[in-house]
């Protein structure tokens, strides 16, 4: 079981499904699966001011989380 299958065992399923209840639970999924991701760009954000540091190390860090939030940019520009 990778990462992603974990946590969405954990959350739940969140499409809606058009039944009032079923969707209520789904609707709590939601929430809790997008205040994960919330936390977590803030965490990937907080490492994109390591792009510029001199560390060899950290700067790959830096660089990826930087990569990740422009490609995360683009696709929700794509969306809007």
């Amino acid at each position: 079981m990778n990462l992603y299958e974990v946590v969405m065992k954990l959350v739940g399923p969140v499409c809606p499904t058009g039944d009032h209840n079923t969707d209520q639970e789904r609707l709590k999924n939601m929430k809790a699966l997008t205040e994960l991701v919330d936390r977590l760009l803030f965490d990937i954000g907080e490492a994109d001011q390591y792009a510029e540091a001199p560390d060899a190390s950290m700067k790959a860090i830096g660089v990826h989380a930087r990569d990740f939030l422009k490609g995360t940019k683009e696709a929700i520009t794509y969306y809007d």
